[in-house]
């Protein structure tokens, strides 16, 4: 999750995304207060702070019913066995869902494909015993050109041919790197943050690292959960997004700069509409910051805000 510790420089884009999401009014969306998800990450350590059982129960209680897990090492998530996790989730009343984690390795190549996939055939075993419906990948693999992006996808691949035999999907989730672009035979990528970069004359403009991914994989094989906030500090629109890729973005990271709701620039409404009208289910909450002490109370208020302004279907 290396991308995550970049959250600070987003900021200076918080105009920029405002740009995208400014009438968080607009399109009223479906009304109901159905189930919401939780990415464990938010918690940070107050999770396990008082025993995972008790933040299980505070969990269940901040209004969420099923969770992506985070910290995901060998059989275990944090220092808890998965089948302990497990259990001590499900007591709770909670479901869950989907899990994030990462190779051990950020460059990419064939000398180290088959460490690669050793990796993701033992995670699969390992989140098969628990029944988890999606393996996540969250970190953003070195991709400095086309082909770079594009062998990743072949990667991507591999991984998403081994959760499908354990009746797993595999995904991927970006930040907001996956929107620089990349040029074939590049050496270094063209950030989106430079908005003044223009192709040559006669040439297009370069796909973005996440167009790359979604193009070079199998539907069938890799699916993406797109990072609402992420994607706005990226420079995009997610509603754009959800709705030029709707087979392949499934899933979505709900998020703001920290409580959902309290920035003003993230258009919540119509990212809901769109996400629905593409009969998609499962999101999670997620908040950054996860060291502050209160991200309970921060968990907590972004589900009050999502169940009080009607977003979310039954």
């Amino acid at each position: 999750m290396a991308n995550r510790r970049e959250f600070l420089k987003g900021a200076s884009l918080l105009t920029l995304g405002a740009l995208f999401t400014n009438c968080t009014n607009a399109n009223a969306a479906p009304k109901g207060g159905g189930p919401l998800g939780l990415q464990t990450y938010s918690l940070g350590p107050e999770l396990t702070a008082n025993g995972l059982a008790e933040g299980m129960k505070r969990v269940k209680e901040s209004g969420y019913s099923y969770i992506e897990l985070a910290g995901y090492r060998d059989g275990n998530i944090g220092q808890t066995p998965m089948a302990e996790y497990k259990k001590i989730a499900n007591d709770a009343g909670i479901e869950i869902v989907s899990s994030h984690l990462n190779p051990p390795v950020r460059d990419y190549s064939k000398d180290n494909f088959e460490q690669i996939k050793d990796f993701w055939k033992k995670a699969t075993e390992d989140h098969k015993a628990i029944g988890v419906q999606y393996m996540v990948q969250p970190g953003l693999p070195n991709c400095n050109s086309a082909e770079d992006a594009q062998f990743v996808g072949e990667v991507f691949n591999a991984a998403g041919e081994i959760t499908k035999q354990a009746g797993i999907q595999f995904g991927y989730h970006n930040h907001n790197f996956e929107f620089n672009r990349l040029l074939p035979g590049g050496t270094e990528a063209i950030s989106f943050a430079n908005r003044n970069y223009r192709p040559a004359e006669g040439q297009p403009m370069p796909k973005t690292t996440e167009e790359i991914f979604i193009e070079s994989t199998d539907p069938s094989k890799v699916i993406f959960e797109l990072d609402v906030y992420w994607t706005v500090m990226g420079g995009q629109d997610p509603v754009e997004w959800i709705n030029k890729y709707a087979n392949r973005i499934q899933m979505l990271h709900i998020k703001d700069r920290l409580i959902l709701g309290d920035s003003g620039m993230m258009n919540f409404p119509k990212i809901f509409n769109a996400f629905y009208s593409h009969n998609h289910k499962y999101f999670f909450v997620e908040i950054e910051d996860t060291r502050s002490g209160i991200q309970f109370d921060r968990i907590k208020a972004s589900a009050d805000f999502l169940n009080s302004s009607g977003l979310v279907k039954k």
